[in-house]
């Protein structure tokens, strides 16, 4: 499990990866985690430094899926969905800002630690 420290709204929020992640977010939304994120990222590294093509390239209802089921899994107070977690903000939330920690926390959780077996 691992946790970071997000800035969304001006206000600091936790933020966990864990591998239970993927099976709540089947639950919850009845998508593959790893594709959409998979989905995410590609469209966000072939994009990045352009905020108005990243916008375009990449479905936002999997960042905000993300986003919300990350602070939800890190005992956050987000409502009972992301709509109204979304709608709860002062603010708008910064996708530029908080994309970058919640790619690198994804893929820092995902990170392999075992060695394969030589043939």
């Amino acid at each position: 499990m691992i946790e970071k420290k997000v800035i969304v709204d001006g206000k600091e929020h936790t933020f966990r990866s864990s591998a239970l992640l993927p099976k709540l977010y089947r639950a919850r939304f009845g998508r593959d985690m790893v594709a959409d994120m998979r989905k995410l990222a590609k469209a966000y590294k072939e994009t990045q430094g352009d905020e108005e093509k990243m916008l375009e390239a990449f479905d936002l209802e999997i960042f905000e899926r993300a986003a919300w089921l990350m602070m939800k899994h890190a005992g956050e107070d987000v409502g009972e969905d992301p709509d109204e977690w979304l709608l709860s903000l002062d603010g708008a939330f910064s996708v530029y800002e908080a994309l970058p920690s919640i790619l690198e926390l994804w893929n820092l959780n995902n990170k392999t630690t075992s060695v394969p077996r030589k043939k």
